[in-house]
């Protein structure tokens, strides 16, 4: 039996905790995972999109963007290790406020790491480019 650990296996755990409390408004557990100098970039197309620095304006951007939603979810899809970050396929399907249409689509995210801890957090609507800025290969992603 092979005993050897997963590269990245806790926080790939953290990261499915982090999806988990996201679906649930749980903006406390969401944050757990993040370095206090976390840098947010979310793509621009994105209605909440822009760059935020810092556990505190992470979090507000956070309680912001979860804030609109009606109901729905971010589900992971697929968790790609590259080195130090962690690029999350994601299925997006959210109702906002005040509106009867869906809007979904298939995104990345990307994670980088620092011991145990996420300091930078990038989305991309393109999941090629988030994979090619993570380094890694259309083949890599099983």
């Amino acid at each position: 039996m092979d005993n050897r650990e997963t590269p990245l296996a806790a926080e790939t755990a953290a990261l499915k905790a982090f999806y988990a409390a996201l679906n649930q408004n749980d903006i406390p557990a969401m944050v757990r995972v993040f370095d206090p100098q976390i840098e947010r970039v979310e793509f621009i197309e994105s209605p909440q999109g822009g760059t935020w620095h810092g556990l505190e304006a992470v979090t507000a951007h956070f309680t912001r963007a979860r804030g609109t939603w009606a109901e729905g979810a971010c589900e992971p899809e697929h968790f790609v290790v590259a080195g130090d970050r962690v690029v999350v396929l994601v299925h997006v399907r959210v109702r906002l406020k005040g509106e009867t249409q869906w809007h979904q689509g298939r995104i990345a995210d990307v994670f980088t790491f620092r011991n145990g801890k996420v300091i930078q957090f990038r989305s991309f609507a393109d999941r090629r480019q988030a994979l090619h800025w993570a380094g890694v290969e259309a083949a890599d992603t099983g």
